[in-house]
């Protein structure tokens, strides 16, 4: 017997290649045009990226703030780390409550994978929630290097390799392309 069609699954998009985030923003642009409620949340990353504004037009995406200002886990002190594991693991809280409590129908957690294998939050938070997470929620998760734990509870995995970035020449991060 097939699986109900209504049935919320798991993605994780993962790997060394540019693409994860726009891989899971064009998955909520599907399921906002479809009509579904979407919420997105993004860790380590500051409230300008360029997809957010296109995205935020939509009146099926809800976008929540982050920090206004943000740098990479290797550039913070101990206090910085330290504040921001309180910070996520909050935010992972609310964003979740808000999306059972809002009955969306996709939750994307951008650079969550990323944050987890910085020490920054506590995986074993994702991992609950997406064990008691509502049936029919669809879940994105993105960034480098998943745990088995995580891979074992998706239903979508699909790692984006690097084959060649301009970054390798130096040319850096481009407003509009890469940010």
């Amino acid at each position: 017997m097939a699986e109900k069609t209504n049935a919320g699954l798991i993605h994780i998009y993962c790997g060394d290649g540019k693409g994860k985030t726009t891989t899971g923003m064009g998955l909520c642009a599907r399921a906002a045009g479809y009509g579904f409620r979407v919420l997105i949340y993004q860790f380590m990353k500051d409230n300008s990226t360029s997809e957010r504004r296109v995205l935020g037009l939509s009146e099926n995406i809800t976008i929540v703030d982050g920090l206004p200002q943000e740098k990479f886990s290797f550039q913070m002190t101990p206090d910085e780390k330290e504040e921001r594991r309180a910070y996520y693991a909050a935010q992972l809280r609310s964003v979740t409550q808000k999306a059972r409590d809002e009955h969306y129908n996709v939750l994307f957690l951008d650079e969550v994978i990323y944050t987890i294998r910085a020490g920054l939050l506590d995986e074993s938070l994702v991992l609950d929630f997406l064990k008691e997470k509502p049936a029919d929620l669809e879940v994105i998760l993105t960034g480098q290097g998943p745990s088995q734990a995580l891979i074992k509870a998706a239903d979508y995995v699909s790692e984006i390799r690097k084959i060649k970035h301009p970054f390798d020449r130096g040319i850096p991060a481009r407003d509009g392309i890469e940010r």
